[in-house]
């Protein structure tokens, strides 16, 4: 049997038939043109580009402004003419003395100008007479003239005996006065005619140089003052627009003679100073607050523009800057560039800066407590360093150093103070707390030394100082370190000095960050003689840093720009030289990084015998100082330090001799058995003198085994 199986019936479901494709006919209808655009447009496209044209512009501004000066210079010789012919100007000026409430001035204006009203009268009586003398005097003058021709043709016919010679001379003259009306004649016409041109040439000078044309036509130069001197029309402008309605008043009533305000515009530096005399009823105050947009007024920013006030009543003095000068950075300091430089602490000033009239400003540090303060960032460090590295060049002067932010700023003067603490902890607060009662205790020793005795200076300085004043930490006595209170101990230190350091050149510097009442108490900023501030954020700490009077007479450390105005210090102080009537000055300080500053300490050491720093071990003593201490101590428990520096000298005048407190501190402190406080005064223990011999020696016998 067959496995093919043949299927006689038909395909119930047939394959399906694919469907033929259908091609789809689209029918894109024909593209429309886009509309014509009118003519009319096209040409106001094409006006508008042509009239916004840079080009175009400047050549109206060009047309503009010439034709405007011819208009301007006419003007100004029309006034100038009628106020030479009348009374105007004296009226005006009286005006002016009036409106600025001086009397005096403006009696004197009416006295003169009734005097020109008297002499202008005679001269006017007089021209009624003036025609008959005219008249008289011209035929006078003919006739004599006619003689003295024929008596010089008689002269000439007599030598050459020629009758004819008798009128030559008068001949001569006529013929002279025919050529003259010949060349008038023929210049006539052409004078006629350029006659006009001329004249408008000298409007359009007397135009041009007063710059008399509207603003909007004047060249994008001057329009933006770039280049622009300042002129007594730019500054009385300036004062009239700054917003203040009695000045701009008392300005509109003067006129023309605004500029009587104001004094002679000189010179200053990198720019001009000028005293401006108030009118009655503004006050000096009202001109210091508009001082930004006074100075945008003169086309200057505002850190360019100076308001101070003089002695003179009613009276603010403006410096004003040349555009971008005070932005040029000023040289180096002569301390780096003269490697020669010494210091005097009494007679000489230390080289600090600039002013702003580009004069060198020095600081005189004698006998003066100094505080420095500003912004974070703004260069107080290198400031308050850059007097320290002068005055380390006299080798008298010892240098007590803290620095409570710890991060190598004042590094290189280790070796060269007696004691230089670096770090911003409690614990170093606490070390700068008793390095400053160590100065007092040394002051209390100068000041019951025999009359007339003489003291090296002592200065003793703390950076960053706002971190001891708000130091937390309380000692055994749970007295404060920090704070304001009469049981706080450096802030009672740092007032002992003020009081009466100075007379025995015990000095205190500091410098310290953002003032408030909390981190710079009043007494303590009020204690300084030279008060220095840089960039501060408002009024009311520029006054905490610099007082009163300095604020009121102009100072303005909350103006400085934060970061711009890097180094830049407002200062008052009677060490330096300020402009007479001024309570401050501005001082633009010298940059001294800190390699040029390792530099120059290391000339410092090689003035000086050497230094050993308090963090340091002393060696190579020829006598032994600390069993020497054990011994004036004697069996008494304890010993006032003062009592011991005594002793000392008396046991060993060569060695013990020159020896201030701060010399048997070291050494005490170096052996571990630090002088401390007992009933009010600082004391020597027998028994931790005792102790630190003998664990030297059993230390010495160790290394030696």
């Amino acid at each position: 049997m067959s496995d093919n199986v043949v299927r006689l019936h038909k395909t119930i479901n047939p394959p399906p038939v694919e469907p033929a494709p259908v091609t789809t006919l689209t029918v894109v209808p024909d593209a429309v043109p886009p509309a014509p655009v009118p003519l009319w447009v096209r040409s106001g496209h094409v006006i508008k580009r042509i009239a916004t044209d840079e080009r175009t512009t400047n050549m109206l501004r060009f047309t503009a402004r010439h034709s405007l000066f011819v208009a301007s210079g006419a003007r100004i010789v029309a006034r100038r003419a009628w106020d030479g012919r009348t009374a105007a100007r004296y009226e005006r000026y009286m005006r002016t003395a009036e409106a600025a409430g001086n009397l005096e001035a403006a009696a004197e204006w009416e006295e003169r100008g009734q005097r020109f009203r008297d002499a202008r009268h005679r001269r006017r009586m007089d021209l009624l007479h003036s025609p008959v003398e005219a008249a008289r005097g011209v035929l006078v003058g003919t006739g004599m003239g006619i003689g003295g021709l024929v008596a010089l043709g008689v002269v000439l016919a007599i030598a050459a005996k020629d009758a004819s010679e008798v009128v030559t001379p008068l001949m001569a003259v006529i013929e002279f006065v025919h050529l003259l009306i010949t060349i008038v004649t023929v210049v006539w016409g052409p004078l006629l005619s350029i006659g006009p041109f001329l004249a408008l040439l000298a409007l359009w000078a007397v135009g041009r140089q007063q710059q008399a044309a509207p603003h909007w036509a004047l060249p994008a130069n001057v329009r933006s003052g770039e280049g622009e001197p300042v002129t007594p029309s730019i500054v009385v402008k300036a004062l009239r627009d700054l917003g203040v309605p009695a000045l701009a008043r008392a300005i509109k009533e003067m006129g023309d003679a605004g500029a009587s305000m104001l004094g002679p515009i000189t010179i200053a530096g990198c720019g001009v100073e000028v005293d401006v005399t108030l009118p009655s009823g503004v006050s000096t105050n009202e001109v210091q607050a508009k001082r930004r947009k006074l100075a945008e007024n003169l086309t200057r920013h505002e850190h360019e523009v100076f308001i101070t006030i003089p002695q003179a009543a009613r009276t603010v003095r403006l410096w004003i800057a040349d555009s971008g000068a005070l932005d040029e950075p000023i040289g180096p300091s002569p301390l780096v560039t003269d490697d020669t430089m010494t210091a005097d602490y009494k007679k000489g000033r230390a080289p600090w800066g600039q002013d702003l009239r580009g004069d060198a400003a020095a600081l005189s540090l004698y006998q003066r407590h100094l505080l420095i303060t500003g912004l974070s960032n703004q260069g107080k460090t290198v400031a308050l360093r850059s007097l320290a590295l002068w005055l380390a060049l006299d080798k008298s002067v010892q240098f007590l150093m803290g620095d409570l932010k710890g991060v190598g700023d004042w590094a290189m003067f280790d070796d060269l103070a007696d004691v230089l603490i670096q770090g911003p902890t409690d614990e170093h607060v606490i070390q700068v707390t008793e390095m400053v009662e160590s100065a007092v205790d040394e002051m209390n020793r100068r000041i019951q030394a025999p009359p007339g005795t003489q003291f090296p200076p002592l200065i003793v300085l703390v950076d960053e100082a706002q971190v001891a004043f708000m130091c937390p930490a309380k000692d055994e006595e749970k007295r404060p370190y920090g704070g304001s209170k009469a049981n706080s101990r450096y802030f009672m230190a740092v007032r002992k000095i003020h009081n009466q350091g100075r007379a025995v050149n015990v000095l205190m510097w500091q410098g310290t960050q953002d003032p408030t009442n909390e981190n710079l108490p009043k007494l303590v900023r009020e204690g300084a003689h030279t008060r220095a501030s840089l960039a501060l954020g408002t009024e009311s700490q520029a006054r905490m840093a610099l007082g009163d009077k300095a604020v009121d007479g102009g100072a303005a450390p909350n103006l400085l720009r934060p970061g711009l105005d890097r180094g830049t210090l407002v200062v008052a102080s009677d060490g330096i030289t300020i402009p007479a009537g001024q309570s401050s000055i501005t001082v633009r300080t010298h940059y001294i990084d800190d390699d040029a500053a390792t530099a120059i300490t290391d000339r410092a050491k090689a003035l000086r015998d050497g230094v050993t720093t308090l963090h340091t071990t002393h060696h190579g003593e020829e006598h032994d100082s600390l069993a020497d201490i054990a011994a004036v101590i004697g069996d008494a428990p304890r010993v006032r330090t003062k009592d011991v520096l005594t002793r000392l000298s008396t046991r060993n005048t060569d060695a013990y001799g020159g020896w201030s407190f701060l010399d048997l501190k070291r050494v005490l402190d170096d052996a571990g058995a630090s002088p401390y406080k007992s009933d009010g005064v600082m004391v020597v223990a027998r028994d931790r003198v005792a102790r630190a011999l003998t664990n030297r020696d059993t230390n010495d016998s160790a290394s030696t085994d």
